[in-house]
């Protein structure tokens, strides 16, 4: 988590000296857009915080309440930022828009606000950048956008689906401060603010259903499951797996439940090829926080 952690405060450092400028930008301009851009990244900075207050939680040890630790605390803090995203950025945005497309208001010093969002690009653009470098170490041999919908780290993903969506944004507030200026229609200004709101509410909507499913119990990766079944295979006084259960209880921890059909041995070689069980599965995939191992000798 310390890497998710650095990504989430390298973001919010970038956010707050980005909303600051917006809004320096936005009050000089007058543009719906940038002020549009400017709640969004002050938006942002808030999400920032609260994924810093998931990850925080997520380190209390488990405890009699909750056994299983705190991990689906992160979980809960990344939905809580993607409905934030939703309201306090997107439908802000689209409200904004619509206002300036059926209200326009002229738009000045706009080499000013350009200077600016060229420099938010920069700072976000490079903010996405390391997200990209740090997703695709963890993707390993999975399709980038498949392990977006796959991973378990829910907060690395948050972060990045922000970034990105700031410089989509950015860019287009950028092409509609510049038709604006060119046309001398500000109407321009207004429909960039209401395509920025677009962009943010679909991306709220798909980290919305990706985080529910974790919320709701998401098995862990499939490679967990097919490791047990092979490793079952060098013992030889095991003869099936009956059933396994794999459940995802926050970013790297996994609980692992399993029935396991033994031949009719003794107790202390049953206890004995459980226990080295889970300690060679553990070994392969660390993430394995508990286990639970049922013997049985009937399918």
């Amino acid at each position: 988590m310390a890497g998710s952690s650095s990504h989430v405060i390298q973001s919010l450092a970038v956010n707050s000296a980005i909303a600051v400028a917006k809004g320096i930008a936005a009050f000089f301009t007058g543009s719906g857009a940038m002020l549009a851009e400017a709640i969004h990244s002050a938006s942002d900075c808030i999400n920032q915080i609260l994924l810093l207050v998931g990850i925080k939680q997520i380190q209390k040890p488990a405890d009699e309440k909750h056994p299983l630790g705190y991990g689906r605390s992160m979980y809960f803090w990344s939905f809580i930022v993607s409905l934030m995203l939703f309201t306090g950025g997107g439908i802000f945005s689209m409200y904004e828009g619509l206002h300036k497309i059926s209200e326009p208001e002229a738009v000045e010093n706009v080499m000013l606000g350009i200077g600016i969002l060229a420099f938010a690009i920069i700072l976000e653009g490079s903010a996405t950048f390391s997200n990209i470098k740090e997703l695709n170490i963890r993707k390993k041999q999975k399709g980038f956008f498949q392990y977006l919908k796959d991973t378990k780290d829910s907060d690395l993903v948050v972060v990045f689906g922000e970034n990105s969506a700031a410089v989509v944004g950015l860019v287009l507030a950028i092409i509609s401060l510049i038709l604006s200026y060119v046309t001398g229609d500000s109407r321009w200004d207004g429909i960039g603010s209401l395509l920025v709101g677009i962009i943010l509410v679909l991306v709220a909507i798909f980290l919305g259903f990706e985080i529910k499913s974790l919320l709701l119990g998401e098995s862990g990766d499939p490679e967990i499951t097919d490791s047990a079944k092979k490793l079952v295979s060098k013992y030889e006084n095991i003869q099936d797996v009956i059933n396994i259960i794999t459940v995802q209880q926050g970013p790297g921890e996994v609980m692992l439940a399993m029935k396991i059909k033994f031949k009719n041995i003794s107790s202390d070689l049953l206890v004995k090829d459980i226990n080295d069980f889970e300690k060679e599965l553990k070994i392969l995939h660390p993430e394995i926080k508990w286990s639970f191992i049922e013997p049985d000798l009937y399918s």
